[in-house]
């Protein structure tokens, strides 16, 4: 497996929308208390104290929807502030994004993922789970201010669910033709939405990659990300088209991440649940810091064979968490 250097870090599993995928109609969510979270404070120990000393250098901000997090902004430049900080990044919805991307930007984020699961705004209420005024707009302006601002590379996040927006996928393609974008069709996954799941199941990034090659061609970018897709360019284009296939291939060999939820858990792999830390219950009840980096350190060394032998049973099985409280 490669180097695990890349924590994704869950600062509040509440959001503004409630996506079919992540949030499931019908599911009833305990949100975290405040004071179940994961302080400011501590989740800054436990990146100075514990995980940048075992090698991770790189940090994605997630949530929910990480902007509803109190003073966010601070956050991010606390994190940046860290000279062993190589990459930092945010997933978002975008919805709240384009009155704050100045100011993400100068606390020193620099790449931003934005979720656009359809242009069409029926269609992107219908997943967002929206039963009022449509969000569609506000989400685009925001990712045009993003765009503005700097933020590069600009990622739209499509989660592709059939029967609901497979039909938009070469319109969603063709953003990166003329823009700098960079676009991301995601599997759909059966993280606590079986229902839908299965009455849906999945379509592959081979069968999406088939339908863009007989539209425009395809080749293999030559930009290479560090993380899960495989990367490939319209002839031409300004931007790249992403895959992340975690359904129809295992890339766990390429796997170089662990997940930290809001009220500090520690998970290795997004697919199963096995070996998770409960790190903040352990620093509050006064276990050290030191002891902290060896537990995580040992949960690094088995963490190939959490991957590998628990992926079927993560794809096959029931989660006690959803999408939104695991951070994605």
């Amino acid at each position: 497996m490669n180097q695990v250097d890349y924590l994704r870090i869950s600062l509040i599993d509440r959001c503004n929308f409630r996506c079919q995928y992540c949030m499931p109609e019908g599911v009833e969510l305990d949100y975290i208390l405040k004071q179940q979270l994961l302080s400011d404070e501590e989740l800054l120990v436990l990146l100075q104290e514990v995980f940048i000393p075992l090698g991770f250098s790189r940090f994605r901000l997630t949530g929910g929807e990480p902007l509803l997090r109190p003073r966010v902004v601070d956050l991010v430049g606390a994190i940046a502030s860290f000279p062993q900080t190589q990459d930092l990044s945010m997933t978002t919805n975008g919805f709240l994004l384009a009155s704050m991307a100045q100011d993400l930007y100068d606390a020193g984020l620099r790449r931003i993922n934005i979720s656009l699961d359809s242009l069409d705004a029926d269609t992107f209420d219908q997943i967002i789970g929206n039963r009022g005024r449509s969000r569609w707009q506000q989400v685009w302006d925001g990712i045009q201010v993003a765009y503005e601002v700097g933020f590069d590379p600009l990622k739209l996040n499509v989660v592709v669910i059939p029967g609901v927006n497979d039909s938009e996928v070469l319109d969603l393609a063709a953003l990166t033709i003329n823009r700098q974008w960079h676009v991301r069709f995601i599997e759909f996954m059966p993280i606590g939405n079986l229902n839908l799941f299965g009455d849906r199941g999945w379509v592959s990034s081979a069968d999406l990659r088939q339908r863009i090659w007989e539209r425009w061609g395809l080749t293999e970018s030559q930009v290479r990300g560090a993380g899960p897709a495989d990367v490939f360019k319209i002839p031409g284009a300004k931007g790249t088209l992403g895959f992340i296939s975690q359904m129809s291939e295992c890339f766990c060999d390429r796997c170089n991440r662990m997940r930290l939820s809001a009220d500090g858990w520690l998970r290795p792999c997004l697919l199963n649940e096995t070996g998770q830390l409960d790190l903040k219950t352990a620093l509050r009840s006064g276990t050290s810091t030191a002891q902290l980096k060896e537990q995580v350190r040992r949960l690094l060394a088995i963490k190939p064979e959490i991957n590998f032998k628990g992926r079927d049973s993560g794809i096959k099985g029931a989660y006690s968490r959803t999408m939104s409280q695991i951070g994605g």
